[in-house]
């Protein structure tokens, strides 16, 4: 089981710097530990689809994938999907995100993002960026 579900930020973080403190976390966990869910995979290649150069960034997820394996959102994920949306259902903004989150705790795995104070409101979710603090 994945310990470590990538957010979409820290997944075009790494595509865009490959930055030696986040290689060195990763150099901690074993391979499946860090994953990313289809809800990311489905962002990123939107913005491969609208970046300036499509074909390089094509090959940037495609490097990134061959160490990260993608998760399919699956029926698990939909019932997680539920409370917190109920828990967050006045902020109508943030689909994706909440998408992200449920995933990531029907995985029971901590969501690595630069973006922690947006997740920190969805209950049951563990959160860390590895940006602030990668030896964490």
């Amino acid at each position: 089981m994945p310990r470590y579900l990538l957010d979409t930020n820290m997944c075009i973080y790494l595509m865009k710097n490959q930055p030696e403190e986040i290689a060195q976390r990763f150099a901690q966990c074993y391979v499946g530990d860090v994953v990313m869910s289809s809800i990311t995979y489905a962002e990123l290649a939107y913005g491969v689809a609208v970046s300036a150069n499509p074909e390089r960034e094509k090959i940037n997820l495609a490097s990134l994938i061959e160490d990260i394996q993608v998760i399919p959102f699956d029926s698990a994920a939909g019932e997680a999907y539920g409370p917190i949306r109920q828990a967050t259902r006045a902020a109508k903004k943030d689909a994706l995100d909440k998408l992200i989150a449920a995933h990531a705790v029907s995985l029971n795995a901590t969501v690595v993002t630069n973006n922690t104070k947006d997740f920190a409101k969805y209950p049951g979710l563990v959160v860390e960026n590895w940006i602030e603090s990668p030896s964490h």
